[in-house]
């Protein structure tokens, strides 16, 4: 298989594990692995990250429906891509614990905005407060998963990387 094949391969692969550790927590309110697999992701692919981002906003849209929240995925998950690529050189896990779990409390501010578009100031204020519960098990989610996850996956990502592609790539 051509080079840029099965990195395009993987990239879009790597997108739907995303859907599928989404869907296999669903039922855990905001207790998720997405944000550290989007972090890994990027620490590891670069900018490439932004594939399996996609693929993964697409799909959750296609399962649930293009609706308010979905377009709030075009952007939301971008920034959490920056943010890695930010810090790429830092392999802490207490770096990526604090990206990700400051990520997931802010997760219902960045949320906001269309809201702020659609309802207004109060419509988004609303949104805001009532969603902080949420954010605040997120964070509490995402900082665990951090701590506990973080430096195991990252070494076995890397190490898929390298045997995958060669450690040209």
């Amino acid at each position: 298989m051509h080079k840029k094949t099965l990195e395009l391969v993987i990239l879009a692969l790597l997108g739907a594990l995303l859907v599928v550790v989404q869907v296999a927590l669903a039922s855990l309110p905001n207790i998720e692995l997405v944000s550290l697999l989007v972090y890994l992701y990027a620490k590891i692919y670069g900018r490439k990250a932004f594939i399996p981002v996609y693929v993964f906003v697409l799909l959750e849209g296609l399962l649930y429906g293009f609706t308010i929240w979905w377009m709030t995925y075009l952007y939301v998950w971008a920034i959490l891509v920056v943010l890695s690529i930010v810090t790429k050189h830092e392999t802490s896990t207490f770096v990526c614990a604090a990206v990700i779990s400051l990520f997931g409390l802010s997760f219902g501010l960045l949320c906001t905005l269309p809201t702020l578009i659609i309802g207004g100031p109060g419509a988004a204020v609303t949104f805001f407060i009532n969603g902080l519960p949420f954010d605040i098990t997120h964070f509490a989610g995402n900082l665990l998963s951090a701590l506990v996850l973080y430096y195991p996956l990252y070494l076995l990502m890397r190490r898929l990387k390298a045997v995958s592609y060669g450690n040209s790539i």
